[in-house]
Order: C-alpha cells, then structure tokens, then sequence
C-alpha cells in the first residue's frame, strides 16, 4: 500500500535513545519511502546514530542537536532542516520524559515546571515553529506523543508528567481544530508501557512484564507498536482524521 511518503521530509524529535520510539518512527519513516528524515535529540552523538541508520536505508537524513524546551534552539533546528531539505511536512514530536520524581507533598513550582516544560512547552514550541511553513503551502502533518497515564488515577496528584502529557491531548485538538482550515492535520498516539529509557533502571523489560500483568492483551507495548500507529498518523491514509488521542495500550486504556 502507498502511504503518500515519496518525497516527503520529516523531522522527529527525540530520536537519539537507541532503545526510544523516536528512532524506530525515523526508521519506519525512512523505509515507507519518505525522501529526508531528520533526527534530533538533545544528545547529538545518540541522534548521529540515528541518523547513520537511516542513511543505511537509502533515506537523507542530518542529526541536530536541539533543547527542546528552548524556544531559540527549537527555532535553529526548524531553520537548519528547512535550510537543508528546503520543506517539512512531517513533524514527529517525541521527546519528553518523566524529568520531576519529587513526591506531590514536598514538590516546589520549580520540580513541576521540569516536566511541563519537557512535555508540554516543548510540543508547542516545535509545532509553533514549524507552522508557519506548513501554513504557506497549506499542507503538513503532526503527530504528537503523548501517553496512557493521562488516564491513570492510581500515582495520584503527584504524577505531574501525566498531567502535562494531559495538556499535549488537548494542545492537539486545539491545533487540530485551529489548522484544518490550511489543511494541516494533527494528532497524538498514546503509548502504553514500553521498554524505553523512560523506565529507570537496567532490566527495564522486566518491569514493563509486571505492569503487563494488568494489562487486557498481557504485554507491554514495543517501540514498533508505537511506530506503526505514529506512521498510520503521518501517512495519507489517515487524511481525513484530526484531532485524535490514539492508546496504543494493549487496552488498558479503553
């Protein structure tokens, strides 16, 4: 099936884990066909990597280094992928993460604002930067990466990185309903557990088996689970869906 990427560039955000969903999206993004797939990761030597994969599969692609919590760097790695490639139209907003574990009851605005910042300003910085462009030709997709915990009750009013992946689910309608009119879609895919450096430690595929345990289809999600529901997003054939909150949950979330 073609799903429209001939001659299309793209850009994902957070794709330097080697283990991250970012990566596998660029990877999948490059071998459906798309021409360029930048890469960019706060860590440039994890997003060359990446990069160097993508190359391997016959796709362009250049690794930026970008804080994407900082509005002037987010504003350079726009500008450094348009000046290269002369175009986006796809934006994969990946990074984020869990940057605040402080309890609820001794967490300061300050440990909040980490996680806001990470998750949530950083979307909209992105997609404020890009949209411009998008708008002129009046065309783009974006595909935002949110989470299940948005719908998880049992961590409490301390889970401060649900509650800002919360703001990602209605910053996308938002966008969404506002950027129909230039012919810009905009959605959102929420991962379930996944063996991603999102969870601490080393035997991270042994703790996403324990949370599977309360999970409808008994597993934990993978980063190509997460990818192909991303790539459905990006592609043609979802060209009359906005708006959306895909769970990629194995049902926990319903």
């Amino acid at each position: 099936m073609d799903l429209g990427f001939k001659g299309k560039v793209a850009l994902v955000t957070g794709a330097g884990s080697q283990i991250g969903f970012g990566k596998q999206i660029a990877l999948l993004l490059a071998k459906e066909g798309c021409d360029a797939v930048a890469v960019t990761d706060i860590n440039l030597d994890d997003a060359k990597l990446t990069a160097e994969e993508i190359k391997k599969l016959g796709c362009k692609s250049i690794a930026v280094r970008a804080d994407v919590t900082s509005r002037d760097e987010v504003q350079a790695m726009v500008k450094k992928v348009i000046d290269t490639y002369g175009k986006i139209d796809i934006l994969c907003n990946v990074a984020g993460g869990m940057a605040s574990r402080v309890p609820y009851d001794k967490a300061k605005p300050e440990d909040w604002n980490k996680d806001i910042q990470l998750n949530l300003y950083s979307i909209m910085l992105t997609c404020q930067s890009i949209l411009p462009y998008m708008q002129e030709k009046k065309a783009g997709v974006i595909v935002n990466i949110g989470s299940g915990s948005t719908h998880m009750y049992s961590h409490g009013s301390g889970n401060i990185y649900a509650i800002s992946k919360a703001g990602v689910d209605t910053f996308t309608k938002q966008l969404a309903f506002n950027e129909a009119k230039n012919s810009i879609r905009v959605n959102c895919v929420a991962p379930g557990p996944a063996p991603t450096n999102f969870i601490p430690g080393p035997d991270k595929q042994a703790v996403v088996d324990m949370l599977a345990k309360s999970i409808p289809m008994g597993r934990g999600a993978t980063q190509l689970d997460i990818a192909n529901a991303t790539i459905f997003f990006a592609s043609d054939i979802s060209g009359y869906i906005t708006g959306q909150v895909l769970h990629v949950s194995g049902g926990s979330v319903l």
